[in-house]
C-alpha cells in the first residue's frame, strides 16, 4: 500500500508540475513579460511619415521636400568613418539633426562591460535586420548609436558605447547583407542615460536606430 501511495504521489506531483509550466507565457523576459520589439513595429517607427493625399486641378505627384545642405554634408562627411574617428562635434551634430527623424530606441541590451549583445535582447536585432531590408526601408541611411550605463569612467563608457555600436552593425552587415555606407555608427557614453534617475539601470545600455535619411533621397 505504501508503495501505491508512493506512485499516486509522484503521480499527482507531475501532473501539478506539467500544469505550472503550462501557465507559463512563451518567450517571456526576466520579469514575465517580453520586451522583443516586432519587424513591423520597428519598419512603423523608422518610416518616413506619409504625405496626406490632396485634391488639385493637376493630379502631378508632389515634389518632396529638399534636404537640409548642412545635414546632407554632414552625413555625407561621416559615412563609411570609423566610429571612434568621429570628434565630439561631430557626435552632437549628429544627435541634432536626429532630434526631429524617425527613430526607434530598441533597449538592445549587452553583457555588463561588453560589447556582446545579450541573448534576450538577439530576437530585435533580429528584427531590425528585417525591417532595414524590407522594401519601405532598404536604402535609407541609418544612425545606429550606442550607449552605456553610469558605471565607469568617461573615456571606457565612450569606448565602450562606440563598440557597442559597432557589435551591431557588423551583425546586420554580415547577417542581413545591409551595406556598411548605409550604417553610421556613434558611441555617446554615459552623456544620454535613456534613465537619469537610475544611472546604473540596464535600460540605460542599449543602442538608439534613426533613419536619416528617405532611401528616394539618399543617393541624391
Amino acid at each position: 500500500m505504501r508503495l501505491a501511495a508512493k506512485g499516486l504521489t509522484a503521480i499527482l506531483s507531475i501532473i501539478t508540475l506539467g500544469a505550472a509550466l503550462s501557465l507559463t507565457p512563451a518567450f517571456a523576459g526576466d520579469d514575465g513579460n517580453s520586451k522583443n520589439v516586432t519587424e513591423d513595429e520597428i519598419v512603423r517607427a523608422l518610416a518616413p511619415p506619409k504625405k496626406p493625399l490632396t485634391r488639385g486641378l493637376s493630379m502631378a505627384p508632389q515634389a518632396a521636400p529638399a534636404p537640409n545642405p548642412a545635414e546632407t554634408k554632414l552625413m555625407q562627411s561621416v559615412r563609411g568613418r570609423a566610429t571612434r574617428s568621429l570628434s565630439s562635434t561631430e557626435r552632437e551634430e549628429i544627435a541634432s539633426a536626429a532630434k526631429d527623424k524617425p527613430n526607434i530606441d530598441l533597449e538592445i541590451t549587452f553583457d555588463y562591460n561588453s560589447a556582446n549583445i545579450s541573448a534576450k535582447s538577439l530576437p530585435s536585432v533580429q528584427a531590425l535586420g528585417r525591417a532595414l531590408t524590407s522594401p519601405d526601408l532598404k536604402g535609407s541611411t541609418f544612425v545606429v548609436a550606442g550607449h552605456t550605463d553610469a558605471a565607469g569612467g568617461e573615456s571606457y563608457n565612450q569606448d565602450l558605447s562606440e563598440r557597442r555600436a559597432d557589435s551591431i552593425k557588423r551583425y546586420l552587415v554580415e547577417k542581413y547583407g545591409i551595406a556598411a555606407s548605409d550604417l553610421v555608427t556613434v558611441g555617446y557614453g554615459k552623456s544620454k542615460l535613456k534613465d537619469p534617475s537610475q544611472p546604473m539601470a540596464e535600460v540605460n545600455r542599449r543602442v538608439q536606430v534613426v533613419n536619416m535619411e528617405n532611401k528616394t533621397t539618399a543617393s541624391k
